[in-house]
């Protein structure tokens, strides 16, 4: 909310509704603030709607992925903040029939949107290859081409692999030890960024968000993970002028360009009494940039 500044009243986007918490936050704040609430889960805005009914017409809502912001604000005000909270929520972590979490038995579905291929069919239909590549890009998984010859000789003497804790089992006994984190957790997020292909859809979203931002209008972005952190840090720095390009070329090529100032030059984590109180704000970074005023 500091970073925000919801108090000078505007219009503002939660990218990443969720269940509404955020929304509720920026809000409360003051009464000339108005809200679009975005989300592509449809029980997340159900939950939202619920939650943030007292606000009236000051919050409209849609269903929308927000990698398509720039066409959900093509005939809107420019926004003068825009919210974005990355990864899967508590909520679709706590729902077993999600299948986002290796602590639930559940089916291997992790759709976000409900659409789309399952985390289910993407294992069925992967060879050994793509998997390898999957859970090593998406996962930062070390030991990905043997939990990837895991999966296929478990499909194919088994038959198809359908439930969260029949795949957690299949990775443990692949990689053998337990390490600090369960054995599960990068092969879970590398799925569910494939089935959502949630790199992709930030890269969009930020350009847009960048682009579309009022003068002075400010852009605020939880990430959860290196790979998500990595895209904001490096399109926030890109965007803010600074050049990208390996020193061998002659000239820039990686589209940088003024647009953004950085507020936050390191990522600000949450303190030890949050992480007391909210284990799961332990990878949380946030970052923020502002848009930069117009030049004449």
């Amino acid at each position: 909310m500091e970073i925000l500044r919801p108090e000078r009243g505007g219009f503002f986007v939660d990218a990443t509704v969720g269940a509404g918490g955020h929304a509720e936050a920026l809000l409360a704040r003051g009464p000339d603030i108005r809200l679009l609430a975005l989300d592509r889960d449809p029980e997340a805005l159900a939950l939202a709607r619920r939650r943030l009914a007292r606000f009236g017409r000051h919050v409209e809502f849609a269903r929308e992925n927000f990698t398509d912001l720039d066409r959900v604000l093509a005939d809107r005000p420019a926004p003068d903040g825009i919210l974005a909270d990355l990864g899967v929520s508590s909520m679709q972590l706590s729902k077993a029939s999600r299948g986002f979490s290796f602590r639930r038995d559940g089916p291997l579905d992790m759709r976000m949107s409900g659409e789309g291929r399952t985390a289910g069919e993407v294992l069925a239909e992967a060879d050994v290859s793509e998997l390898t590549r999957i859970l090593r890009e998406y996962g930062e998984e070390r030991m990905a081409a043997k939990i990837a010859r895991g999966i296929v000789q478990e499909r194919t003497h088994r038959g198809a692999i359908t439930g969260t804790r029949q795949l957690a089992r299949i990775v443990a006994r692949a990689k053998g030890t337990r390490e600090r984190i369960d054995p599960a957790t990068r092969v879970f997020q590398a799925l569910r960024i494939e089935v959502n292909q949630e790199l992709m859809a930030l890269s969009s979203f930020l350009a847009a968000a960048a682009s579309r931002l009022n003068a002075r209008g400010r852009l605020a972005v939880i990430s959860y993970h290196s790979l998500e952190d990595r895209i904001v840090k490096e399109t926030f720095r890109r965007e803010s002028g600074v050049c990208l390009c390996p020193p061998a070329l002659p000239k820039c090529v990686c589209g940088a360009r003024r647009v953004l100032k950085l507020l936050t030059r390191r990522p600000i984590v949450a303190s030890e009494s949050e992480v007391r109180a909210n284990p799961r704000s332990r990878s949380a970074r946030l970052r923020a940039a502002e848009r930069v005023e117009e030049t004449p």
